[in-house]
């Protein structure tokens, strides 16, 4: 949580942290601004004090929002810092930088953080530690001191997610009535003019339905049928009807409206009657999540549950990742992820060499076991988002009921 961020500053011997970059797409920028709606801005943490947010003047009154001390980047004059150098872009940025670490007395070990084009920055900052003497740069490779902060939430945060989540259920309601409101014709879903229902209709649909709840989408919603149910992260193709009888992977992740947090869940769906194979297949997912959110306890190493996971599936008879690294047959993936500011955060449910997370108070994470055989045509998954509370209980957060097949209109 945001508290934590002066221990982990002093943990890790970082006197001054820097975000940068816009706001929007920037998860530890919008984190440290509290979500004001700016375009871009600096905020400079102190170990031990109290942000800075430096913004231009016309978002001065968007900044506000923020709650932070508020600075106009006006006063440092940039222009006058490029004209003095001559026109040297990467020469004035350092001037620019000297002149907001001498104000605030910005020096020792400083960390630079937010979304920023690679290259330039590298040599930005390559010149800026050699213009200021009292300044070291320093840089932290995987799960750092933002990262660490947002994998705990605290009420506040959990509420959105919860709304987003509510909203979500609904779109995926409506969706779920829109399959089963159109008719049949020779296996295929068609509409009233009689061409067929095809996944475009569909992502229209949900598309429509985020918008009217302000909902966003930043990366396109899975909607695979058939073959493309059994590649997790395919999103289906547009022109594909919906047929009867196919498993459809339903896995939407949207995000409030303006870059904030996001919600995540999948749903598997049978237009019809469900052959039996994937009949049999489907409860043995239903139970594997079940058995996986049984055991679900505060505290407890994230880890634990791939591997349970693996556990349950090699005695079913499916492939994993631990029996075979490149798996493409069976269940193909880890468990679950963190769901915050981004889709994928920390806690990650994996058995990877050197995940430490834990199921801590505050974490909000999703159970998402699957099924997946392409060559046969159908894959299946199970998403919820759970959420430990600070006394330790286990929350769904997923507010819809599973269920394998949809009857359609006669």
């Amino acid at each position: 949580m945001k508290r934590d961020i002066d221990r982990l500053m002093g943990e890790r011997g970082i006197d001054a942290a820097i975000v940068v970059g816009a706001i929007k797409g920037n998860p530890t920028m919008y984190y440290v601004v509290n979500g004001a709606a700016l375009s871009h801005a600096i905020v400079v943490k102190k170990r031990g004090e109290d942000a800075i947010l430096l913004c231009g003047s016309m978002e001065r009154e968007e900044a506000e929002a923020s709650g932070l001390t508020v600075v106009d980047m006006a006063k440092y004059d940039y222009m006058k810092i490029l004209k003095e150098a001559g026109g040297d872009r990467l020469k004035a940025q350092v001037g620019y930088y000297r002149a907001i670490f001498e104000e605030f007395g910005v020096k020792g070990r400083v960390a630079f953080y937010g979304l920023v084009e690679v290259g330039a920055y590298r040599a930005f900052l390559a010149a800026l530690e050699d213009a200021l003497p009292g300044v070291e740069i320093a840089g932290e490779f995987s799960d750092n001191i933002f990262l660490t902060a947002r994998m705990t939430k605290g009420p506040e945060e959990i509420e959105r997610i919860r709304e987003a989540g509510r909203k979500t259920c609904e779109i995926v309601s409506h969706v779920a009535e829109f399959l089963a409101s159109h008719r049949v014709e020779g296996g295929t879903l068609v509409k009233d003019d009689g061409t067929p229902l095809t996944v475009a209709d569909c992502k229209t649909e949900i598309k429509l339905g985020m918008a009217r709840r302000r909902l966003i989408e930043e990366v396109d919603t899975i909607f695979a049928i058939g073959r493309d149910a059994g590649i997790p992260h395919s999103r289906g193709r547009d022109t594909d009807p919906i047929e009867t009888g196919k498993t459809i992977v339903f896995d939407i992740f949207p995000q409030e409206d303006g870059g904030g947090y996001f919600f995540d869940m999948t749903r598997t769906f049978v237009v019809g009657e469900a052959p039996e194979e994937i009949r049999k297949a489907y409860a043995e997912l239903e139970e594997c999540h079940d058995t996986l959110t049984a055991a679900l306890k505060a505290g407890e190493s994230a880890s634990v549950y791939q591997t349970m996971t693996c556990d349950f599936m090699e005695a079913h008879g499916h492939e994993t990742p631990r029996t075979n690294p490149r798996v493409r047959n069976g269940y193909v993936h880890s468990l679950g992820h963190g769901v915050g500011l981004a889709i994928h955060e920390k806690p990650t449910l994996t058995d990877a060499p050197g995940n430490e997370d834990v199921l801590a108070p505050g974490s909000v994470f999703t159970v998402e076991p699957g099924i997946y055989y392409p060559d046969k045509g159908w894959g299946m998954r199970i998403e919820d988002v759970y959420c430990v509370h600070e006394d330790g209980t286990i929350e769904n957060l997923t507010k819809y009921p599973r269920g394998l097949e949809l009857e359609p209109r006669s």
